[in-house]
């Protein structure tokens, strides 16, 4: 089903070596979606627009709910009272709305909607400020979560078994994957989108829906570089380990050893290098 949201077939012309043909590609689509938060009392609700990002259609509640936790907007599926789509014509594109409903008694925290609290390397929080705030708004961050642990043998085998659920990006070669691993190998969720958070975000949410939180007994696979922003919602889950097939940012290894995070980056065959926290690695 996803896959079928996901991708769009047009004609393209391939040259290969000088020689030209006619021929249908298929491409990942990319939408907005705006997310929009319903909240207070039955007699005073507001409703209020959160963000507008640009994804890949399917997993939309995942993704928001993903995205409010993250934010520290929500604290679990329990403040959510009922998530719905809008659809909106807005010039020549759908522009598609998902609204989120909370539960009369909860009250967001709406001081973390600006998206420059503390998600983002380039809005001038770094450093200790913007780690301090995640400490401020996490779940998890102040239980004892050091028990996780995973062989070198089941780490090395973990990109193979991820491209084998990555049914949009063979079609496609456009998206980003974020998956989760039990510590013996097995596959328990993988997300993909043209955007490396919103994969995360998308996965994360999942978890909260299947009622996995803390993921502090799991591995997190990201499919390319691991971001300060990546690190952060991985930090606001419980997860210890975190695998990207690319590089670390500078500022994602000073959070994951802030936060006691193994943080391991270049996975590719039988390589990679253990940045922080190397004693989860068996």
């Amino acid at each position: 089903m996803m896959a079928n949201k996901a991708v769009l077939q047009i004609p393209v012309t391939r040259f290969i070596n000088g020689t030209s043909q006619e021929l249908n590609d298929a491409i990942a689509i990319e939408e907005p979606l705006e997310i929009r938060l319903d909240y207070g009392p039955s007699e005073f609700r507001k409703v209020q627009n959160i963000s507008v990002t640009m994804r890949t259609p399917g997993n939309d509640a995942e993704l928001a709910l993903g995205f409010l936790f993250t934010e520290g907007i929500i604290k679990n599926a329990q403040d959510i009272k009922q998530v719905a789509h809008f659809f909106i014509a807005c010039a020549e594109n759908k522009e598609n709305v998902i609204q989120v409903s909370l539960a009369e008694d909860i009250i967001p925290h709406l001081q973390n909607t600006e998206r420059n609290f503390y998600t983002t390397s380039s809005c001038g929080v770094c450093g200790k400020g913007s780690i301090n705030a995640i400490r401020t708004v996490s779940t998890f961050n102040n239980e004892v979560m050091d028990e996780n642990s995973v062989g070198i043998d089941i780490l090395t085998s973990l990109p193979d078994i991820l491209s084998r659920h990555q049914k949009v990006f063979a079609d496609t070669g456009g998206l980003h994957a974020s998956a989760l691993f039990s510590p013996t190998g097995d596959s328990l969720l993988v997300r993909e989108d043209v955007g490396r958070h919103n994969a995360l975000d998308k996965l994360i949410g999942a978890a909260i829906e299947l009622d996995m939180l803390p993921l502090n007994q799991s591995v997190l696979l990201l499919s390319g570089r691991a971001s300060f922003e990546l690190v952060q919602k991985a930090a606001m889950a419980g997860i210890n380990i975190i695998v990207a097939v690319g590089a670390p940012s500078s500022l994602a290894v000073q959070l994951a050893a802030e936060f006691n995070i193994t943080l391991i980056g270049f996975l590719r065959g039988q390589r990679f290098n253990i940045y922080t926290a190397p004693h989860r690695i068996l």
